[in-house]
């Protein structure tokens, strides 16, 4: 009976350690992305505004020529 006790007490710190390892990761994970988000944001923007300008200089070549 007691070796199932001390099973079940070790049991519970490992689900324990895992769950709390698992949920730090995910925090890191969740900074990381938004990091990445916030640096990436303006070549976003950039390409798109690129990109809109090429096919507005694309329509107006299909339409002169």
């Amino acid at each position: 009976m007691v070796v199932w006790a001390v099973v079940l007490v070790l049991v519970a710190v490992v689900l324990g350690g895992l769950a709390y390892g698992l949920l730090g990761a995910f925090g890191r994970l969740r900074r990381e992305v938004a990091g990445a988000e916030r640096d990436l944001r303006p070549l976003l923007e950039q390409l798109q505004q690129t990109s809109h300008r090429m096919n507005e200089r694309a329509a107006q070549a299909s339409h002169a020529g």
